[in-house]
């Protein structure tokens, strides 16, 4: 190899890794509207802001400008933090998200990578609300309402769908929460859900010719159930990402 392509080669692998690295911490926000005919009667549209898989990374100002007065909640789909990453910078992602709307947060795999307790009373000292294989009602009216179900995370077995649905009533609207994508693999027909949220694969994070170890972050339907996989604001391992550039997401749930 003469010296002229060596020096080209280089600086297509340079040129390759810095556009990896630019991929893995961009700020970009998808916005989505979403309609469903199951969504109650004469309710007001409904907003989220939902981010998963933040890992290490400090969420960005250009993020919060451009969502804030636009969400009525934020939602974080698991992977808040991993092991090494400080409670105080997780705290001060926080604050951040906290500029946008209350927060409620579903337990990931890496999650688990910290002291729980210690994590829990960051949670109580910011108002963070955990959906731990539970469901809250968040929404309601004559017509119907509208729950948030949370599970803790599958990937670790610690999701328990009977429990979560335990006080879900047959006729709302649900929303379901869950870190791993696959729990929807385990939905019947007594765990009615309209809506679900998950993170955890990043994409693939790492996509070569449009091929990775999971599938792209989308909005698809599985049987009677619309997913938003996300390919997670994050990285895990290494900060790079190719094929699927780092995401938030802020959705719109309307009646149809």
């Amino acid at each position: 190899m003469s010296y002229e392509y060596f020096i080209m080669l280089i600086l297509i692998v340079v040129s390759m890794l810095l556009f990896m690295f630019i991929e893995a911490f961009r700020n970009r926000v998808r916005e989505t509207t979403v309609h469903f005919s199951s969504y109650p009667q004469q309710l007001d549209p409904l907003h989220i802001f939902f981010i998963s898989d933040i890992h290490k990374r400090k969420v960005s100002d250009k993020i919060i400008a451009k969502v804030r007065k636009k969400a009525d909640f934020v939602i974080i789909g698991g992977d808040l933090l991993e092991k090494g990453v400080e409670l105080e910078k997780v705290g001060k992602n926080i604050d951040k998200l906290n500029q946008i709307a209350p927060i409620y947060f579903v337990w990931g795999n890496n999650d688990y990578e910290v002291d729980r307790q210690n994590l829990q009373k960051l949670f109580q000292d910011k108002g963070v609300t955990e959906i731990v294989n539970s469901s809250i009602v968040i929404r309601e009216n004559e017509f119907g309402k509208v729950t948030l179900i949370g599970v803790d995370d599958a990937s670790l077995r610690k999701a328990d769908l009977n429990k979560a649905y335990r006080d879900v009533e047959e006729q709302s609207f649900n929303i379901l929460i869950s870190h791993d994508p696959r729990l929807i693999r385990k939905l019947t027909d007594q765990t009615s859900v309209d809506l679900m949220l998950s993170g955890h694969t990043h994409g693939g994070q790492i996509r070569i010719f449009g091929l990775g170890l999971y599938p792209k972050g989308k909005l698809d339907t599985f049987h009677n159930t619309t997913q938003l996989v996300s390919n997670g604001y994050g990285t895990t391992a290494i900060p790079f990402r190719l094929g699927a550039p780092a995401e938030t997401h802020l959705l719109s749930i309307k009646r149809s």
